[in-house]
C-alpha cells in the first residue's frame, strides 16, 4: 500500500462550503436567467417581447418589494421579540474582584 494519501480520498477534514443564502440567490439568478432565454427564443415580434418583458420586470419588482417589506415587519416583530426576552431576563451578576 501507498503511505501518501491520494487527492480522491478523505483526510478527515469536512469544510462547508456556501450557504444556505448564497445558494438560495444562485437559484434565484438562475431562474430569472432561464427565463430570460426562454422568452428571448419565443417566437414573438419585437413590439410583442418588449411588452412582455416589460410586464414580467414590473411582476418581479412588485414581488421583490412586497418580499422586501414582510422582511422589515420581520425585522421588527424579531426586535420587539428581543426587547420582551431582555426584560424578562434576570439582571446578571458581576464576577468576584471586578
Amino acid at each position: 500500500m501507498n503511505d501518501q494519501v491520494s487527492d480522491f480520498e478523505p483526510n478527515g477534514e469536512y469544510e462547508e462550503s456556501g450557504s444556505l443564502g448564497l445558494g438560495l440567490t444562485m437559484l434565484l439568478v438562475g431562474l430569472a436567467a432561464g427565463a430570460l432565454v426562454a422568452l428571448l427564443l419565443a417566437p414573438k415580434t419585437g413590439k410583442q417581447m418588449r411588452r412582455t418583458l416589460r410586464r414580467k420586470y414590473e411582476d418581479a419588482r412588485e414581488v421583490m418589494e412586497d418580499i422586501g417589506e414582510q422582511a422589515g415587519d420581520w425585522i421588527d416583530k424579531g426586535s420587539e421579540w428581543a426587547d420582551k426576552a431582555k426584560s424578562k431576563m434576570p439582571p446578571l451578576k458581576k464576577p468576584f474582584g471586578r
